[in-house]
């Protein structure tokens, strides 16, 4: 596996990769790497000739008081494992490397409307964070693919309609979540649990999983779902953020045309922030 961490020299690579007719995927990851993130990895794999892995822990997307700086870092393991999937190329540039003028000169990308609710609402500024690092990485990269979990289902919108709205020649790819047995999402962030915390943290998935099937049986009061998935996460033991029901296209509130929703949630267990979804088609 190639690792690199200058742009000119990721540049001078994928050139060659071009010449020789090969497609690129991109997975853009913030380290920590687990299994999730492989079977990005793989999916890439499946879908083009040559794989770009960045990891890169990016300062624009983390807020006041948030976990920037304790950020876990693993980068031995995660290169370990990435050589174990024989990913093509490991692209680690440096804060200056991305931002060389600094963030407060640095041009944002802003995605209106979609950003500003649900984790935009709680993490003012954040998806502001994440739609210009991706956008700088696409750039770099211009690669054919780029391949993102579904985890985080509101990031994955807002890249896509970022990629429309700016003309990006570039196929965004979600990759449903990777699930441990207990039903509990894959993120870097469980690493954060305590023992004790661990073996609550399923019940977030158990939840939606009773909401989804409410209203495949045809309930339609989405405000009381809503209230009773909040009352039962504060019952086991999570502090929530919220509970809501929307379009699985855009993120607006339910109107009834919509032939598919999705449930997404965020709650607070310990230090760890979880977030997961769960998509429902109505017919």
């Amino acid at each position: 596996m190639n690792r690199i961490n200058k742009i000119k020299q990721l540049r001078q690579q994928l050139a060659d990769w071009r010449a020789a007719g090969e497609s690129v995927a991109l997975v853009p990851t913030m380290g920590n790497l687990h299994a999730g993130h492989l079977e990005l990895v793989k999916q890439g794999q499946l879908r083009a000739d040559r794989v770009v892995v960045s990891i890169f822990v990016n300062p624009m997307q983390f807020g006041e008081g948030e976990d920037f700086a304790s950020y876990p870092s693993t980068i031995e393991q995660d290169v370990a494992q990435l050589e174990a999937i024989k990913t093509d190329l490991l692209f680690t540039p440096s804060v200056q490397e991305v931002y060389p003028h600094g963030q407060k000169a640095q041009t944002v990308v802003a995605v209106p409307g979609i950003s500003e609710t649900l984790c935009g609402a709680s993490r003012p500024g954040h998806f502001s964070g994440v739609a210009t690092v991706v956008c700088k990485l696409l750039n770099m990269v211009q690669p054919d693919l780029a391949l993102f979990g579904s985890k985080d289902f509101q990031q994955l919108l807002v890249i896509r309609h970022m990629v429309e709205d700016l003309c990006l020649p570039v196929e965004i790819v979600g990759v449903p979540t990777l699930r441990e047995a207990d039903g509990l999402a894959r993120s870097s962030r469980n690493g954060y649990l305590t023992d004790d915390e661990r073996s609550l943290a399923p019940a977030l998935y158990r939840i939606l999983c009773k909401i989804s099937a409410a209203i495949a049986e045809g309930n339609k009061d989405y405000m009381a779902l809503e209230s009773e998935a909040m009352h039962a996460l504060e019952a086991a033991g999570f502090n929530p953020d919220y509970c809501s029901i929307r379009n699985a296209d855009n993120l607006s509130e339910p109107n009834g045309e919509e032939s598919r929703l999705v449930i997404l949630a965020a709650a607070y267990l310990g230090r760890a922030r979880l977030i997961d979804n769960l998509v429902v088609d109505k017919y």
